[in-house]
């Protein structure tokens, strides 16, 4: 049976409207797609480029920018292929049901608002989802010991400030309250005809802060830096089972609290926008995510009781080159391309939570509809590749799960409104 839905992230909420966004693995499990019209981009100019309010996000300093209150919003739905094949080193008592594409179509959103305060002022208030990463494979694959159905998801409400100190320079400040959700559910290894089930569920609050620099170098060219910080996730519960044999029910008729806390990774970006002319524009970033503070922690059963392991993970680096050309008055057009590396080596990848590097690859288009009234339509390609998998050993009540990711690939677009008022 198959479980739905799957690869999904979770909703966003602002002023009691929620809604469903998503996410992919490369790179981490943060992402640069939050339904904005950056995505036309492949993120170039993320942290420089400052000319709507979703900038209280991306760099709050860019809210100097904005001379008008004004309003964004925006609907995404994600598109993806990740489907493992398991190869010869697979136990073979785990039997031969690779767990089916993991993705299929899913909703997103964000919202945000930017008003003045005086000259030197701005305050906005944003609501969006950059962290998270969920998991669901038929019952019966050949992983099902080590997951499922994962859910990790990180939904963010972020009030942000910006000051305008000079001419050249503008400071920006916001307040990262992300809401953080935890759902596990995988198998256990009764070593008879029927497994057992395995969930760990926990819901948290984290805080953490969002600072940003604008320099507008000159009239053509502005400089953006950005940080975000680490958000900790206190993820903890005593897991819940049924259908376990009697050897097993008796080993975890008590079981203990299990500590699954873990970082979202403090993050750094440059960016930078120059206008060549009238017509076109370039724009650049170069990024760094401190993944190897992650501390995931993956949760099992072992013939011994509840086992857990902090896995292993790598910071990641980022690079995006775009441009956008404005054809008229009403018209403008954007296209761009970056890379991510991966945030774990081929060694440290797991099914729990596979992850790579990937090539984004993004077209958009804008539309002045009025002088009050922007709509635009962004897409984005985003190719993974291949992905090895090696996990476990075949004397584990889980069993070695070996194989490979093939071909994974994502695809991104969304519709997204400004609205001068």
């Amino acid at each position: 049976m198959k479980r739905s839905p799957k690869f999904t992230l979770a909703g966003v909420a602002l002023a009691g409207v929620a809604t469903l966004t998503s996410t992919a693995h490369a790179g981490g499990i943060a992402l640069y797609e939050i339904a904005t019209p950056d995505v036309g981009l492949a993120s170039a100019g993320y942290a420089a480029r400052a000319d709507d309010a979703s900038t209280l996000f991306k760099n709050p300093a860019g809210m100097s920018r904005l001379a008008d209150a004004q309003f964004q919003g925006g609907l995404q739905a994600l598109y993806g292929s990740v489907s493992f094949t398991s190869g010869a080193n697979t136990s073979p008592g785990l039997g031969t049901d690779d767990g089916g594409n993991a993705i299929g179509w899913l909703p997103g959103a964000s919202l945000f608002v930017v008003v003045p305060l005086g000259e030197k002022w701005r305050v906005g208030l944003g609501t969006l989802s950059y962290f998270g990463l969920a998991a669901d494979y038929n019952d019966n694959w050949v992983g099902r010991y080590y997951v499922q159905k994962s859910t990790l998801a990180g939904v963010t409400l972020m009030p942000s400030v910006s000051y305008q100190a000079t001419d050249w320079l503008s400071v920006g400040v916001g307040l990262n309250a992300m809401y953080g959700l935890l759902d596990t559910e995988l198998a256990v290894n009764n070593l008879g005809p029927a497994d057992g089930q395995m969930t760990l569920k926990d819901k948290t609050w984290g805080l953490g802060a969002n600072v940003g620099v604008l320099i507008q170098a000159s009239e053509q060219t502005r400089f953006g830096i950005t940080y975000l910080s680490a958000v900790k996730l206190d993820f903890s519960d005593t897991p819940s089972f049924t259908g376990l044999g009697p050897v097993l029910g008796a080993i975890l008729a008590n079981p203990a609290e299990l500590n699954l806390g873990m970082n979202v990774p403090q993050s750094v970006m440059v960016s930078g926008y120059h206008k060549l002319n009238e017509q076109w524009a370039l724009m650049a970033d170069v990024g760094w995510q401190d993944w190897s503070e992650f501390g995931y922690v993956q949760a099992g059963v072992e013939a011994g009781g509840t086992t857990t392991v902090n896995l292993q993970y790598q910071d990641t680096f980022h690079g995006a080159l775009g441009a956008q050309y404005q054809a008229s008055e009403k018209w403008r057009f954007s296209g761009g391309v970056a890379f991510d590396s991966s945030a774990v080596t081929s060694e440290n990848r797991t099914v729990t939570l596979p992850m790579g590097q990937a090539w984004r690859f993004g077209l958009g288009a804008q539309y002045q509809l009025s002088h009050a009234v922007n709509i635009g339509a962004a897409y984005t390609f985003m190719w993974a590749g291949n992905m090895a998998v090696d996990q476990g050993a075949d004397l584990t009540l889980r069993g070695r799960v070996a194989g490979s990711y093939e071909d994974a690939w994502f695809s991104f677009a969304n519709l997204n409104l400004t609205w001068k008022f």
